[in-house]
């Protein structure tokens, strides 16, 4: 009997649904119906930069990679993306501010009904995993203000993740420049150099068993 996942959906359908988004790129209109949202015109930055010395890292995390995260793709090509988007505050963040960190980034929508069910795992993975070593970063990808993804922080009760915003898309726009983002959500697995070393299109359980072990064995890269 198939068991019933915190996301609301079963972990294998998850799974299913991931990979199918990771293997195809007809799969994009699965993940993104923008419903109006959202600057494609948006200025992409420019920046990534070789890191070599990760591939060793990309290696060791390939048998973490299986069971409910085995849609995540190893990285071909380690590297450093230049990412910015803005915290609660309103004040200018980029993925080089959590340098020494694991970081785990996830860009997602409140019109995005994938990115909806997965964010209370997300939470769940920050709870227990976040601190001095890892962060999840879930950036919110809405155009217009702050009110929409701020609502859905309170009522879906969002109490670990801290709230990262990018209204202009721009963050997107870079992902997709680099073939990282076929669609919503889109997720990115850095090392504490800033490293790309995994990605993934489409939602998984992120607060299952697999994603902790991934996310311990990330962490122990060296």
């Amino acid at each position: 009997m198939t068991k019933k996942r915190p996301l609301g959906l079963p972990s294998a359908k998850l799974v299913m649904i991931a990979a199918l988004a990771g293997l195809s790129a007809g799969a994009v209109a699965v993940y993104v119906k923008r419903m109006g949202s959202g600057n494609t015109d948006a200025p992409v930055e420019v920046a990534s930069q070789a890191c070599p010395a990760a591939k060793a890292k990309v290696e060791a995390l390939k048998p973490l990679i299986k069971g409910e995260v085995a849609a995540l793709v190893p990285a071909d090509e380690p590297r450093s993306i230049a990412l910015s988007f803005k915290g609660r505050d309103g004040k200018e963040t980029s993925l080089a501010d959590f340098k020494g960190k694991t970081v785990l980034v996830n860009l997602w929508a409140t019109w995005c009904v994938p990115c909806r069910k997965e964010m209370p795992a997300l939470d769940a993975l920050q709870k227990e995993k976040g601190g001095p070593a890892f962060d999840v970063v879930a950036v919110n990808i809405d155009a217009g203000t702050d009110e929409k993804p701020l609502k859905f922080y309170e009522e879906t009760a969002l109490s670990s993740l801290a709230f990262y915003r990018d209204a202009s898309m721009g963050v997107f726009n870079t992902a997709k420049k680099e073939g990282l983002a076929l669609g919503l959500p889109a997720t990115m697995l850095f090392d504490a150099e800033g490293c790309l070393i995994a990605s993934m299109n489409g939602p998984a359980e992120w607060a299952g068993a697999d994603a902790k072990a991934l996310i311990d064995g990330a962490v122990k890269l060296k």
